[in-house]
Formats: structure tokens, C-alpha cells, sequence
């Protein structure tokens, strides 16, 4: 039997994989490529173009991830709302997961593992915004419940709430998570993530000492940066959720910080330069357990990163 998620970093640092939508993108799809013709509907390729999305995962996979992130950033069923696929939500999430669950079962070398991942929903229940602000908490918790229902149902080995920038949102979804781990009779690791900015707040002003202390004690097995910034920005943060000696943590930056190119993001740090910068962060915090890539990055960094974590000695 594999061994199971927790139990792994606790012997051993994970890889994580990189990011999905840029790698989407060089497929060149066209609107015809989606479900209905809804250009950017990137979920929706598990309905269209799956062999796309197992392509994806199976490159990340043999540059030595450990893990892969399924293809359900957007399926909480307000975001599958918008496409006109709410009501599809367990089922569109637990195809997604049994895709990654497939290819992942393709490398017999060493475990890897599924992990469920649950996007923002777009909505920001803390602020006062009369549009972001609106959306009734039971709505966004019921949305979450129903994503983790399917990615429970499709194999995942822990869900990941990340990129989050509304700490109250963060909450709802960890409670609609448990909720369908009960009504599943089953338990995954869960994992909550937040995205700062490079002061290390998130959107709507928490910083990362608000931001652990909230959601430390709900039940969640790991607390993670991702997105947002590069390493080098993620470093203060980093450092003070070490010093806690609380829950393991997650760090996934993008490949630096985004810079404006023709009125597009461009993240320029290399492979090179982004292993040694998460080097750095596994040799001094000794709670960071898994690390991986969002933004700009490509196998070529997940290949980097496997070479910082095979150099060093497994710690518990």
C-alpha cells in the first residue's frame, strides 16, 4: 500500500508540481477546444482535450514531482457556475481527480500523490464591496463541500485550498471540506494556502500572523504559501511560520515577480536561480515539508527543485 501523504512529510520533503494554465497554453487552444466554446474555461478540458491536462501531469511527473495538483482550480460551483456547469460540480471535480489519479498510477518508482485542488471562488466575504462582498457564507461553504465531494470520490490524497486572499474564505472552504470528508466516511489531508503580497499581507490586509493563528486550529494538517510573489518576497513569512514549530508548511511561489510585458505577466526567474532560492528555505525551516512551483513556472523548475531535495538528508 502507498504510504499516505502525512506520513510522507513527515520523513521526507515533498515536490509539488508547476503551473497548469501556461502549460494549457501551449496547446494553443482555440474557443472550440472548450466545452460549448467557452474560451478560458480551463476546467472544462477534462470534458474536451483530458489527453491535454494528462499530458500536462504527466510531464511534471517525470521531472520528479511527488505530487500533481488536479486541473479544478476553478470548479467550486460558483466559478462552474459562470460557465453554465454548477450543477455538474461533483461530477466534473471527481473526473478531474480520476484523470490526475490515472496518470499518477502510471509511476511505479516511488509513491506520488493527488492533490484536490480548490481555487478562489471570486468572491471577498469580509469586505464590504457591494458586488465581492454579497454572496452569503453558507453559499461559499455549500460550493467547497460539493468541489471536495468529488475530488474526495475521484481518489485525491489531500485537497489543497490555495491561492486564497480572503481569510474568511479560507475558513468556509476548510469547513466545506471536512464536511464532505464526514459525509464521505473518509479523511484526506487537508491543506490551507494564502496568497501575500510582497508585504506580506493578503488582499484585504491580513498578514501572515492573522492568517495562521485563524485557521491553525480548525483541523487543517498543513498551512502553505503559494502564488502571488517569488521566493525572495515569501522570505519574512517564511521565516515567522517556522519559528511557530506549529503545522508543516507548504512553499509554491511563482517564478518571481511578475513583470509587465505588452500587458501581459512575465516571470523571468530561472530554474537555476529559483532552486537555489528554495534551497535556502529547506536548509534553514526545518516545518517546510513540501515546496513546488505556481506561476511562470514549467518542468524545467520542477527538475531543479527535485535536485535541491535529493540533496539533502531526509529529516522528521
Amino acid at each position: 500500500m502507498k504510504q499516505k501523504f502525512l506520513d510522507a512529510i513527515r520523513e521526507r520533503i515533498l515536490l509539488f508540481d508547476g503551473a497548469m494554465g501556461t502549460e494549457i497554453q501551449r496547446f494553443d487552444p482555440k474557443p472550440e477546444d472548450f466545452p460549448d466554446g467557452k474560451d478560458g474555461f480551463n476546467d472544462g478540458l477534462i470534458l474536451t482535450r483530458p489527453e491535454w491536462i494528462k499530458k500536462i501531469h504527466r510531464s511534471y511527473l517525470e521531472a520528479g514531482a511527488d505530487c500533481i495538483e488536479t486541473n479544478s482550480f476553478g470548479s467550486n460551483k460558483i466559478k462552474l457556475d459562470e460557465y453554465g456547469y454548477g450543477d455538474r460540480t461533483v461530477e466534473i471535480n471527481k473526473k478531474i481527480a480520476e484523470l490526475a489519479a490515472e496518470t499518477a498510477a502510471e509511476f511505479t518508482d516511488k509513491p506520488r500523490y493527488v492533490i484536490g485542488s480548490m481555487g478562489p471562488t471570486g468572491f471577498l466575504p469580509s469586505s464590504n464591496d457591494p458586488d465581492l462582498g454579497q454572496m452569503p457564507l453558507d453559499q461559499i461553504r455549500e460550493a467547497y463541500r460539493l468541489q471536495a465531494q468529488g475530488l474526495i470520490q475521484g481518489g485525491v490524497d489531500a485537497l489543497l485550498i490555495e491561492t486564497s486572499q480572503d481569510i474568511l474564505e479560507v475558513k468556509l472552504a476548510i469547513e466545506g471540506a471536512q464536511q464532505a470528508m464526514t459525509d464521505a466516511a473518509k479523511n484526506v489531508a487537508l491543506i490551507a494556502n494564502v496568497t501575500l503580497d510582497q508585504y506580506g499581507k493578503m488582499l484585504l490586509g491580513t498578514n501572515i500572523q492573522a492568517a495562521y493563528t485563524t485557521v491553525s486550529d480548525m483541523g487543517i494538517d498543513v498551512f502553505g504559501l503559494n502564488c502571488s510573489t517569488g521566493p525572495i518576497e515569501m522570505t519574512p513569512s517564511v521565516r515567522w511560520l517556522d519559528e511557530q514549530n506549529g503545522l508543516k508548511i507548504l512553499v509554491v511561489p511563482n517564478a518571481g515577480m511578475p513583470e509587465n510585458e505588452g500587458g501581459h505577466a512575465v516571470y523571468k526567474m530561472t530554474p537555476e536561480k529559483m532552486a537555489d532560492a528554495l534551497r535556502d528555505f529547506v536548509a534553514k525551516y526545518r516545518n517546510v515539508r513540501v515546496i513546488g512551483g505556481c506561476c511562470g513556472t514549467n518542468p524545467a523548475h520542477i527538475a531543479a527543485l527535485r535536485k535541491v531535495i535529493d540533496e539533502i538528508k531526509p529529516t522528521s
